[in-house]
């Protein structure tokens, strides 16, 4: 039975909500401008087409850590008596109210009124339905499920052959591209595909399969061997199909970034139930508001990517700017300062909401 929350989960979810958060305060663009040049400061930008960067892995961190929060979450109600007839209305309103919320996020980016289904909340409303219905399902055929979506969305990118839209790894020149067009009549000034959702609900259903090994799956370092068992493989295939001609692509999300990616993260993932490996007692005391931040993650990412980058990054400078003039720290220092400064705001409010029991859930 699932009587109570486990920790790794909301550590490592905060975890990868704090490094969104940092992105939306302008911490990695500031640091750019100072160090142009540095390999570290590069990671924390997207590969502009091909390969693989550490901020490339965190979207499917987001996906599949929402996966293995699904299960847990279904399992504890179904524990409490629940039928999964009866979790269904849930589930198809959670997944409305993240495609609405996904849409309102990008309108508020644009400044104006468009439809738009490039962001992650539209992506995980979907492979949220996608995911749950495979809950009750064997292990054999959700990966079965999951390996059909990624070979589905492979072939439709190399066998198709549509004019103008038949080059499957070309920005803007591929069967992405021309759902795209289809279906909004616009591309994505950045290459981003909104049928990504098809094959990242791989991530979704595999990090649900890591909840479930977590919960069914005795002793705990039996987990964790199979937790980087599976990290390596998943490494070892994606870089052997990138090497086979496959490229690693994120924004196309590419069977091969698919496969690199959940590889990496199930490490990370594995590194974060290592702390907890002995009754729930951390070896390393990890910052309370890492948890914090993963006990209220819709509301956080909200929170994040509307008022941070469009209002307060902009009032905190304004104290921030006036503090580095007096002392005089230059403009680009004041910038990285300020941007930091953000993110303590988007932290503090993740802890003061948590220490209030104040939580918003879809």
């Amino acid at each position: 039975m699932i009587k109570k929350r486990f920790p790794a989960i909301d550590y490592f979810r905060g975890f990868i909500l704090v490094l969104l958060a940092a992105e939306s305060a302008g911490v990695y663009s500031k640091l750019q401008d100072l160090f142009p040049h540095s390999f570290v400061v590069q990671q924390f930008f997207h590969a502009s087409w091909e390969g693989l960067h550490f901020l490339d892995l965190f979207q499917p961190g987001f996906m599949m850590i929402a996966g293995s929060a699904l299960y847990f979450s279904t399992y504890k109600r179904i524990d409490e008596g629940a039928s999964y007839a009866e979790l269904w209305p849930k589930v198809l309103k959670r997944s409305f109210l993240l495609l609405f919320f996904g849409i309102i996020l990008i309108c508020v980016h644009r400044g104006e009124m468009v439809f738009e289904l490039w962001n992650v909340l539209c992506q995980l409303a979907f492979t949220t339905l996608i995911t749950f219905a495979l809950l009750r399902f064997s292990i054999p055929l959700q990966l079965a499920a999951s390996l059909f979506l990624l070979l589905l969305s492979h072939s439709l990118y190399v066998f198709t052959d549509i004019p103008g839209y038949d080059q499957a790894y070309t920005p803007d020149k591929n069967f992405g591209s021309y759902i795209d067009m289809l279906f909004m009549g616009k591309l994505s000034s950045g290459h981003w595909i909104a049928m990504n959702a098809i094959p990242t609900a791989a991530h979704t259903i595999w990090g649900a399969l890591i909840g479930r090994l977590i919960h069914r799956t005795s002793p705990p370092r039996t987990v964790l061997r199979t937790l980087i068992g599976l990290g390596l493989l998943g490494i070892i295939v994606g870089y052997g199909l990138d090497l086979a001609g496959l490229p690693i692509i994120k924004r196309t999300a590419t069977l091969s970034f698919t496969v690199a990616s959940a590889g990496w993260v199930t490490l990370m993932m594995a590194l974060f139930y290592a702390n907890w490996i002995h009754d729930d007692k951390p070896r390393f005391q990890l910052p309370a508001y890492l948890n914090s931040m993963g006990n209220n993650s819709i509301f956080i990412y909200l929170f994040f990517e509307t008022l941070v980058p469009q209002w307060l990054t902009k009032t905190t400078y304004v104290f921030v700017g006036f503090a580095a003039k007096l002392s005089q720290i230059p403009s680009d220092w004041a910038q990285v300062i300020n941007a930091f400064v953000a993110l303590a705001i988007v932290i503090k409010v993740a802890s003061f909401l948590d220490s209030k029991k104040i939580y918003w859930k879809l």
